[in-house]
C-alpha cells in the first residue's frame, strides 16, 4: 500500500495536498542524499505538529475529566506526549515502513528508533492540520487516545506483563496465556476482557480499552495474587 492510501485508510478521509504528507516522511539524512527537486526534510512539520498535538491532547483531557485539577491534566498529558508514546504510536501505526532515511542511518535501523518515529508522528499531524484543518487533527487524537491511553499511561511507564512473567518463571516454567473472554460496546467504543492463565489455569482478569490494556491490567492483578517466590497466594 502507498504512503497516500495508507495514510487515507487512517484518516478515514481523501487528503488534498500529499506533498504535505510525502515531506512528514522525508528525514534529514534523506533529503541530503538526495537534494534537489524542492524536496524537504519534515523538521518544520514536526515543530507545528507537536503545537498542534499538545492542544488536542489538552482538549480530549479537560473534556474528559471534569473534576481534575491542572496538575493532574498536566502530569497525565506528559505521558502521552512523550517520546515513548508517541514512538509507540508510530510503530502501531506502521509509520516506520515509510520513513525514508539515508543509506547509513536506514543500515543502522534509524527508522527503529524512538526519536525519529516520534518526530514523524508529529510531522504527520502538522502536515494534517495544513491539509485538512484542526478538526481533523483533534477527532483523530481522540481516537486515538480512546483506544491507546490505558496503555500508553500505564504499561508504557510499569511493564506488569514482563514482571509477571519474572515472578511466574521463578517455579521453574511456566505456561502463560491471555485470552479475550468479553468485547463489549461497539466497535468505536469496546472494552475488553481478558483472562490470564498460568499452566491452564486463570488466576487473573483484566479489563481496557485495547487488548493491550487489558492484558496489562491482568498481569498488575496477577502480580497482586503471587508472593516474591512465585507462589499464587491469592486470586479473584
Amino acid at each position: 500500500m502507498s504512503l497516500i492510501a495508507h495514510l487515507e485508510d487512517i484518516l478515514g478521509q481523501k487528503t488534498k495536498d500529499v506533498h504535505y504528507y510525502q515531506t512528514a516522511f522525508n528525514h534529514s539524512s534523506y533529503v541530503n542524499e538526495h537534494p534537489g527537486k524542492g524536496r524537504k526534510n519534515n523538521e518544520r512539520l514536526e515543530f507545528l505538529g507537536d503545537s498542534v498535538l499538545e492542544l488536542a491532547v489538552s482538549e480530549y483531557l479537560f473534556n474528559l475529566y471534569q473534576d481534575k485539577a491542572e496538575g493532574d491534566l498536566t502530569r497525565l498529558r506528559a505521558q502521552l506526549v512523550r517520546e515513548e508514546s508517541l514512538a509507540y504510536l508510530a510503530r502501531e501505526l506502521s509509520f516506520d515502513r515509510y520513513i525514508l532515511m539515508g543509506r547509513g542511518e536506514m543500515e543502522h535501523g534509524g527508522n527503529q528508533r524512538n526519536s525519529v518515529l516520534a518526530d514523524v508522528f508529529e510531522a504527520f499531524l502538522g502536515a494534517t492540520y495544513l491539509d485538512l484543518g484542526y478538526q481533523m487533527v483533534a477527532d483523530y487524537i481522540d481516537q486515538l487516545m480512546d483506544q491507546e491511553m490505558d496503555y500508553l499511561i500505564n504499561a508504557l511507564n510499569k511493564d506488569h506483563k514482563t514482571a509477571f512473567q519474572e515472578l511466574a518463571q521463578q517455579q521453574g516454567a511456566v505456561e502463560i496465556d491471555y485470552r479475550i473472554e468479553q468485547q463489549a460496546g461497539p466497535a468505536h467504543d469496546q472494552t475488553f476482557t481478558v483472562g490470564l492463565y498460568l499452566n491452564q489455569q486463570r488466576i487473573a482478569t483484566g479489563q481496557g480499552k485495547s487488548r493491550k490494556a487489558a492484558e496489562t491490567a491482568a498481569a498488575q492483578r496477577a502480580c497482586q495474587c503471587m508472593d516474591e517466590k512465585g507462589n499464587v497466594i491469592q486470586c479473584f
